[in-house]
C-alpha cells in the first residue's frame, strides 16, 4: 500500500487502517524481539521510532492508540503541522531530517530529540532557538560512514565523517539549551560501506564507545531502519527508525 492508498483508506475506513497497523506494528516488534534474542539483549534496551513522513496525522492517532510514543519526521514543515494536530497525543517527536539552520526555530517548537545535527553553525542555531523557546533538546550527531575518516568530509545524506564527531559533540554538549545523547548513522550507498550495513553499524558502535569516554551520557545509538534494523539490533543499536515495515511503501516507491 502506498502513502496515498493509506492515506485515503484511513480517511475512508480508520478501523480497517487500524488493524493494518497493528499487524505491521506487531511483525516490526517480533523482528526487534527476534533480534535482541539474537544479540542476547533484553527487549527493553531497544526503542522502536515509528517515521511517519508521508502519512497523515490519522495515522499517527492511530499508531498512538496502539501504544507508540516515539514518532519522527524527516521535514519540518510537514512536522510541524502534524505535531500541532497530534499536541494533545502522549508522543515524542524526533528530527531525523536534514535540518538548514533556518529551521531550527521551528524544529524545536515540537522536536525532543534532532538525530541529525552534523555542523556547528547547526548547533549554534538550535542552542539560539532552545534557549529562547525555554527548551531542552536531545541531540545526537549525524555521522556519515561513506566520507571517509578525514574531519573535512560530508556524506551524501548530510553527516560528519568520524574525524569530526568529536569536535560536534564537544559543541552539542558545552551549548545553552541542548543536551548530547549520542550518535545516528544511516547505511550508506557509497563508500568502503556501502551494501555491508552490519559493518557500518558495528563501526558506529566504536565511535560510540570512544564518545562515552568523554561523553558518559550519550548513550544513544540511533541506527536501522526497515531493512536493516535487525544487523543494527546486533551491532547495539539503542533506537531503530522504522517507517515503511509499520505503515506501507510510500509513493513512488512501489
Amino acid at each position: 500500500m502506498s502513502g496515498t492508498d493509506a492515506a485515503d483508506g484511513a480517511a475512508r475506513d480508520p478501523g480497517a487502517r487500524a488493524a493494518q497497523l497493528a499487524a505491521n506494528l506487531a511483525r516490526v516488534e517480533q523482528r526487534i524481539a527476534d533480534a535482541c534474542a539474537a544479540a542476547g539483549r533484553d527487549r527493553e534496551e531497544v526503542t522502536l521510532v515509528v517515521v511517519t513522513k508521508t502519512y497523515p496525522a490519522a495515522d499517527v492517532r492511530l499508531l498512538a492508540g496502539l501504544g507508540v510514543r516515539e514518532v519522527a519526521e524527516n521535514r519540518d514543515q510537514e512536522a510541524a503541522a502534524k505535531a500541532q494536530e497530534t499536541a494533545d497525543l502522549p508522543l515524542s517527536w524526533h528530527f531525523v531530517g536534514q535540518l538548514q539552520t533556518n529551521k531550527a526555530r521551528s524544529v524545536v517548537r515540537y522536536a525532543d530529540h534532532v538525530h541529525s545535527v552534523d555542523r556547528l553553525r547547526l548547533v549554534d542555531a538550535l542552542s539560539s532557538a532552545a534557549t529562547a523557546a525555554g527548551r531542552r533538546i536531545g541531540c545526537l550527531v549525524q555521522v556519515a560512514l561513506d566520507a571517509g575518516e578525514s574531519a573535512g568530509a560530508r556524506g551524501e545524506r548530510g553527516g560528519v565523517a568520524p574525524g569530526a564527531v568529536p569536535e560536534v559533540a564537544d559543541a552539542i554538549a558545552s551549548a545553552a539549551g541542548l543536551r548530547l545523547d549520542g550518535l545516528m548513522t544511516v547505511a550508506p550507498l557509497a563508500g568502503a560501506y556501502a551494501g555491508q550495513p552490519r559493518a557500518a553499524f558495528d563501526r558506529l558502535r566504536e565511535i560510540s564507545s570512544r564518545l562515552r569516554a568523554t561523553h558518559p551520557a550519550a548513550t544513544m545509538v540511533s541506527a536501522g531502519m526497515s531493512q536493516d534494523l535487525e544487523e543494527a539490533v546486533a551491532a547495539g543499536a539503542t533506537h531503530v527508525r522504522v517507517g515503511t515495515a509499520v505503515l506501507g511503501v510510500r509513493p513512488g516507491l512501489r
